[in-house]
């Protein structure tokens, strides 16, 4: 982590608050890499930085059943992608005060709206998802409200096992875990791949370390 650190703490503008972007394909790792890089930066500044998910962002099941498209959480359209841009534009700018965000919790498969809280004192805010760099609006404007992209890049078979784990340990049977991990998080994982190129860094989803550069800023 310490290089990764290094990275954050060389492009970062004293008294501007830093905004990292964290992509990657559903079992990349991309959680994983954000927890331990807020880990790691607190270990030596308590407080200074923040971890945000956009799973928070999730559609209620409730309205995914309104709309017909359940059968598919995950995809892109299931997520509040304008409510989530515009979260990016409050922690650029409120600075002041708590910023109260949702979280999504998988024990009920739901979002909890104000469970994380962005304390002013956190200069770095590590946000992850899948769709910070996709290139449709609204997620359009996510890439350039982050002061850096990185990409979460793990091989397939490896995240299609994480994902049959996750998905097993949440109440599916193995069978349906490997069919939802084939098919709904297969599906999203050609789109999410195909956004890779807008990264600034790909990290591995196994070592944890910086693999290559993505484009240049």
């Amino acid at each position: 982590m310490a290089r990764l650190a290094s990275r954050i703490e060389a492009a970062a503008t004293p008294g501007r608050r830093f905004i990292l972007g964290i992509a990657g394909s559903p079992g990349s790792g991309k959680t994983t890499l954000a927890v331990a890089l807020v880990d790691h930066l607190n270990a030596g500044r308590p407080g200074v930085a923040a971890h945000l998910p956009m799973d928070g962002f999730h559609l209620a099941n409730a309205t995914l059943d309104r709309l017909g498209i359940r059968d598919r959480k995950g995809a892109i359209d299931t997520f509040d992608g304008w409510g989530f841009v515009a979260l990016l534009d409050r922690l650029r700018v409120e600075t002041d005060h708590v910023i109260f965000a949702p979280s999504f919790r998988r024990v009920v498969d739901e979002g909890v709206a104000g469970e994380i809280a962005i304390e002013p004192a956190a200069s770095v805010v590590v946000v992850e998802g899948n769709y910070l760099l996709a290139d449709s609006a609204p997620w359009s404007g996510v890439r350039d409200r982050l002061d850096l992209a990185w990409f979460c890049r793990t091989p397939a078979g490896e995240r299609e096992a994480r994902l049959v784990d996750r998905h097993t340990r949440h109440g599916r049977t193995v069978e349906a875990a490997t069919a939802w991990a084939r098919g709904v998080d297969g599906a999203n994982a050609v789109l999410i791949e195909a956004t890779a190129d807008r990264a600034d860094l790909i990290v591995s989803g196994v070592t944890g370390q910086p693999e290559e550069a993505g484009r240049e800023r």
